[in-house]
């Protein structure tokens, strides 16, 4: 590339780290350019965190309705209108693509829909509705994101095997479903689909549901999905599938026992592949390996001008991390003072199936590993008040501490409001509080996050109200 560039900044793909690093360059003043092959805000906006958690709300209220005996409240039995469901859930992704389309105006950031990728004379092609045309930038951040995963013996094709968006698009509601993989992607599903009415059984090739959970979490779990009847097998792999024109024949190898299964449909979520293909990143210095784009604290790679985001650049695959890391990189490169972006330690991570799950840091076994003291403390939501006069007593709070400084190693929840309850946490671990600054933090009553207060009060045994 010779001359001036057109841009200080090309951010190659609209999700919630590409967005979000292009404001904010926008903010600091660089020219900026964004290039979205699809919809502005990614998989997470369109396909993935938000459509899903509409999904959900519909099976959580539909719970509170079918329960709304025990509050004194009689009610008709409710009908699930599957098309308006999945409507409604697009309706919300294209309300809040708009959304991001309109801060990035508002910003002066220029947008260009189509597919951009590397060129060997240094400049960007981008090829879209609008034809072929090459820009010349400074830097390029690489947020490209990722793709569920396949397994070769069940192929997606959009009918009997589905991806996660192939489910957000489910013409009717079915009668039977196979989850494979209990990761966040596989047991939010199985919980909607099982709340609607569904016939769920979930496959987990490991030993535990949300394999990398803490263990109380998982076994919970495990107990919770079986008595919402969702038929659960974990240490069981995919042995042999035949997808038929009207059903999928599967057979299950669990150690020596051999299961056949048949369903109406299957949902593979065994997990996501970095979108580093057709990037035209051997045209550049950057390393790519299997897991993503090789990158260090502030998104920088080996080439000076090529820097990475989020899912592209592996685990943990979470649209917060990406948009934090997007900020870190773009202040980075403005020359502020800016922090490397946070470990993955430091990265809560959500479930929302039901029960919610929310866990931050190091699980009990990867602390105890560690080889020093701990302390572990456990409230169960069941002596909570506000958890019993909502009529959701289930769960547990559960914290880790270093036993010698009273750091916190780790928070894991399971229950009501679990995914809001893990910022308390989150910011603890930001500002470096001990047990000291939360247990003397006044929690309000009544509310579910007074069982936060008496987890830690029970990891130094000062609990009260057990």
């Amino acid at each position: 590339m010779s001359g001036a560039p057109d841009f200080d900044l090309a951010v190659i793909g609209g999700g919630p780290g590409g967005y979000v690093a292009a404001l904010r360059a926008a903010q600091l003043g660089m020219a900026t350019v964004l290039v979205e092959r699809e919809h502005l805000g990614g998989i997470c906006l369109n396909w993935g965190c938000i459509p899903t958690k509409s999904l959900l709300h519909t099976a959580d209220t539909l719970r509170r309705i079918e329960g709304a005996a025990t509050l004194g409240l009689k009610v008709a039995r409710p009908e699930v209108d599957f098309p308006r469901v999945i409507a409604r859930s697009r309706e919300v992704a294209a309300q809040l693509s708009r959304g991001v389309s309109m801060l990035l105006r508002k910003a002066g950031v220029r947008v260009i829909e189509g597919r951009a990728s590397f060129s060997p004379t240094g400049t960007i092609e981008v090829r879209g509705p609008g034809g072929e045309q090459r820009i010349a930038v400074a830097r390029t951040i690489v947020a490209t994101g990722a793709r569920p995963r396949e397994l070769p013996a069940l192929p997606f094709d959009g009918l009997r095997v589905w991806s996660y968006r192939d489910a957000l698009q489910a013409p009717a509601l079915p009668a039977s479903l196979a989850v494979i993989g209990a990761g966040a992607i596989g047991l939010e599903f199985a919980s909607f689909f099982a709340a609607l009415g569904t016939r769920v059984t979930l496959i987990e090739a490991q030993d535990t549901l949300l394999p990398g959970a803490d263990a109380e979490v998982s076994a919970f779990l495990l107990q919770a999905f079986e008595r919402q009847g969702i038929s659960v097998r974990v240490g069981a792999r995919l042995a042999s599938a035949n997808v038929g024109p009207d059903a999928v024949q599967l057979e299950v190898l669990a150690g020596d026992q051999r299961e056949r299964l048949a369903c109406e449909r299957v949902l593979v979520a065994i997990g996501l592949a970095p979108n580093t293909q057709d990037l035209g990143l051997e045209h550049r210095q950057a390393v790519v390996r299997p897991h993503g784009i090789e990158v260090d604290g502030w998104g920088a790679t080996a080439d000076p001008s090529v820097f990475g985001i989020g899912d592209v650049t592996g685990a943990p695959m979470l649209a917060h991390r990406a948009s934090h890391q997007g900020i870190a990189c773009v202040e980075r490169m403005a020359g502020l003072h800016a922090e490397q972006s946070a470990p993955a330690s430091a990265i809560p991570a959500c479930t929302y199936c039901h029960p919610q799950t929310a866990s931050i840091g190091l699980t009990e076994t990867q602390a105890r590993a560690a080889g020093g003291p701990v302390r572990v403390g456990r409230f169960p939501l069941q002596a909570n008040g506000k958890a019993i006069a909502i009529g959701e007593p289930a769960g547990f709070v559960k914290t880790i501490f270093d036993a010698g400084t009273g750091a916190l190693l780790g928070a894991h929840i399971v229950g009501a409001e679990a995914t809001e309850l893990i910022q308390g946490f989150a910011l603890a671990s930001t500002l470096e509080a001990t047990e000291a600054e939360l247990i003397e933090t006044v929690f309000a009553h009544p509310t579910v996050s007074e069982a936060v207060h008496e987890s830690v009060l029970a990891a130094f045994d000062r609990v009260l109200h057990v």
